[in-house]
């Protein structure tokens, strides 16, 4: 899979813009500012429905304009999808997958998989428990649209209820049946979220082994433990013994939304004693992981979208990660840097197509094709 062309209308920085992109490699390189890290979020749109940098729609129309688009066209086994995303002020977002629109933005996550490598990943080790779950319930819902609907039921479900005890404390009132309404719902679907995701690490964890061996030249020893208070409880059991403490604290204390992860080398958290080395190269081994996970799953490649790379490793693990992401077994690929010569460098020395874009100011003021191989 990969996306051929990009057509972009007034989405943030950038005015109007329509690319033709490499089924190999795309880097964009410009000053900060210049509207390279939009153009990745626009391809992050038609993945997701979604930014990856501003969650609140109607800010990420370029600065007195009414509405933004983007489209983009792609290569899936061989067909090729239009994919269409418009929003305008004070209406609803609408989404088309070949001239269809989605009645449920839910129901297009998971049919273009994408993995973003981004500055702000340094969130999932320094970051609340929040951030983490987050990276699981991502991976999960590119390819398993049971789990995302079940996830979104049980969040709704939980706001409920925790409005609920909230409600019962201002009124010196409390229902035991309504709260049991509640609870039959995050009992059932957070069940099914809890054995999908002990599921999904009993596969995971080995993955990720292997891709920060590579990264580390099998120098530290790494794990991954996922810590859910439903490991050693029964759902029905947890949430009674927990009521009266909800009845105190106001809102839900226990249940599938207090899952974490534990990130350890050697046995200690990467975050206390990881060096920023290997925290930078935990990250990327999540992220790789990720990669080889989804493309198992979904038997295709998706998309990579490494921001600021330079920025996470030295010029010689970029190196070294731009050749293995060059090999057959990796698929399309977005870079972005702050230096173009570094690029062109860098991509000189790989065997596999390059299209670099310079951007000032929200447009393409330069492109050049570099190792063009024919019939691509």
């Amino acid at each position: 899979m990969h996306c051929r062309q990009l057509s972009v209308i007034q989405f943030k920085n950038l005015g109007e813009l329509q690319i033709e992109l490499s089924p190999k490699f795309n880097c964009f390189a410009g000053n900060n500012g210049a509207g390279k890290t939009n153009i990745l979020d626009a391809i992050y749109y038609l993945s997701f429905c979604k930014s990856f940098t501003n969650a609140v729609d109607t800010q990420n129309i370029k600065f007195r304009n009414e509405f933004f688009i983007i489209q983009g066209h792609y290569k899936v086994n061989g067909n090729i999808d239009e994919l269409y995303c418009g929003l305008k002020r004070g209406e609803r977002k609408v989404f088309k997958r070949n001239k269809k629109e989605y009645e449920r933005l839910s129901d297009h996550i998971g049919s273009y998989p994408l993995v973003l490598l981004s500055p702000s990943d340094t969130r999932l080790i320094h970051g609340g428990s929040e951030e983490r779950r987050k990276f699981i319930d991502g991976v999960i819902s590119q390819y398993n649209k049971e789990y995302l609907q079940r996830l979104i039921v049980h969040n709704k479900a939980l706001q409920q209820r925790n409005a609920l005890l909230k409600s019962f404390a201002e009124n010196n009132y409390f229902d035991t049946e309504s709260v049991e309404i509640w609870d039959e719902q995050l009992i059932s679907n957070g069940s099914y979220i809890f054995g999908e995701r002990k599921s999904f690490f009993s596969s995971f964890l080995p993955v990720f082994r292997d891709y920060y061996s590579f990264l580390s030249e099998a120098r530290e020893d790494t794990d991954i433990v996922y810590d859910s208070q439903l490991i050693d409880n029964e759902y029905t059991k947890l949430l009674s013994l927990s009521r009266d403490k909800d009845r105190r604290m106001l809102h839900t204390t226990a249940g599938i939304h207090k899952d974490d992860l534990q990130f350890l080398i050697h046995n200690e958290p990467v975050k206390k004693y990881g060096s920023q080395g290997q925290q930078k190269s935990f990250i990327i081994a999540l992220k790789l992981a990720q990669f080889a996970f989804t493309k198992k799953i979904k038997n295709y490649n998706p998309i990579l979208l490494f921001d600021d790379i330079f920025d996470k490793l030295d010029e010689n693990r970029v190196r070294q990660l731009m050749q293995l992401v060059s090999r057959e077994d990796f698929g399309q690929v977005f870079v972005t840097d702050t230096h173009y010569g570094r690029l062109e460098e860098l991509f000189l020395s790989i065997d596999s197509e390059c299209k670099i874009f310079v951007v000032d100011k929200g447009v393409i003021s330069k492109t050049k094709i570099l190792n063009k191989i024919s019939g691509i």
